[in-house]
């Protein structure tokens, strides 16, 4: 099947629509191959008709009269035990041949076991496992503009051996290419993080689960035009680039220190106005607002040190 097109010169100026242009003409599908013949039969068929050619040599060399054609006989055994010994081919489980004939495709064959076909084809060996694809760590820029590195962990497999064999030069190398692309891509529509400013954002470390699907489907769109089935995508790597890791290290730590010390001081001033209130309505003693204030500053002073308060005792009054 020839699959090709052509493109002027003002198609050129703009290739997004001759890429999808190309995706649109695409024409190949697999079919299942319909003259596969057992293959033992021809086997022992190929290796009788060896020794029957070496008889034929033996005898033509013995014998005067009729040497000539007991030569021939004995060459055509040799190229026919050649030509049916060519015809075999073995397929394994999760493989697949590819059989072409003078150019065109006559189909693949997926079932496991040995056959025989035309020797005269040709058989393109295609696996249809489950193959590990592991990025590299690519630096890009984020949403936000912020340099990371990112990669990728990519399970996939042949679907299609037709358009795995003919719509793409090398579908290895095109999963490779591809996922890079869709990488990138992922990496421009998300920030690394989510920040203050948009905390419900999809953000590519705080929504794993989100971006991993995201990447699958941008992976099925892209690798389906050469019949891959993307089984699983998910980030292996995510990282700020080493240029900036410190200064984002630095206001990490920063956020949590200010959370922290947020959740301490709400939980001191909860204990404040609890001990205020137990005080006042078991009337242990009776605080005027300056006596309050002052309690209120000793009680945040020891709920809200990083170390141990030393208590002081106050023999005499506060009041001069």
């Amino acid at each position: 099947m020839n699959i090709g097109w052509t493109a002027s010169y003002r198609d050129d100026i703009n290739p997004i629509p001759n890429l999808e242009r190309a995706m649109n003409q695409t024409h190949s599908k697999e079919i299942a191959y319909r003259d596969p013949r057992p293959g033992v039969p021809m086997l022992l068929l190929g290796l009788a008709l060896v020794p029957a050619a070496i008889g034929s040599f033996i005898v033509a060399g013995n014998v005067r009269d009729g040497a000539p054609v007991f030569g021939i006989l004995g060459l055509l055994a040799l190229l026919a035990s050649l030509l049916v010994l060519r015809g075999l081919t073995l397929v394994n489980p999760n493989q697949s041949k590819v059989v072409l004939l003078f150019g065109n495709y006559r189909g693949s064959i997926r079932e496991p076991g040995l056959y025989w076909v035309n020797p005269f084809t040709i058989r393109k060996h295609v696996s249809q496992r489950a193959h590990n694809f592991n990025s590299e760590k690519l630096k890009v820029n984020d949403q936000t503009g912020n340099p990371i590195e990112i990669g990728a962990v990519v399970v996939w497999r042949v679907r299609d051996t037709a358009q795995a064999t003919f719509d793409v030069e090398n579908f290895e190398s095109y999963v490779e290419v591809q996922t890079e692309s869709a990488l990138r891509t992922l990496a421009a529509n998300h920030p690394y993080d989510a920040t203050e400013d948009h905390p419900g954002v999809t953000s590519l470390r705080g929504s794993a689960d989100v971006v991993a699907k995201e990447l699958m489907h941008e992976l099925t769109e892209r690798l389906s035009m050469a019949g891959i089935e993307v089984l699983e995508a998910r980030l292996a790597h995510l990282a700020y680039a080493p240029e900036i890791a410190g200064a984002m290290l630095q206001r990490q730590q920063a956020q949590a220190i200010i959370a922290a010390r947020t959740k301490i001081v709400d939980g001191a001033v909860g204990m404040v106005e609890m001990a205020l209130e137990r005080l006042s309505q078991r009337g242990v003693v009776q605080l005027d607002e300056e006596r309050k204030a002052a309690m209120v500053q000793n009680l945040m002073v020891v709920l809200c040190s990083e170390r141990g308060s030393q208590p002081i005792v106050n023999a005499g009054s506060m009041y001069p």
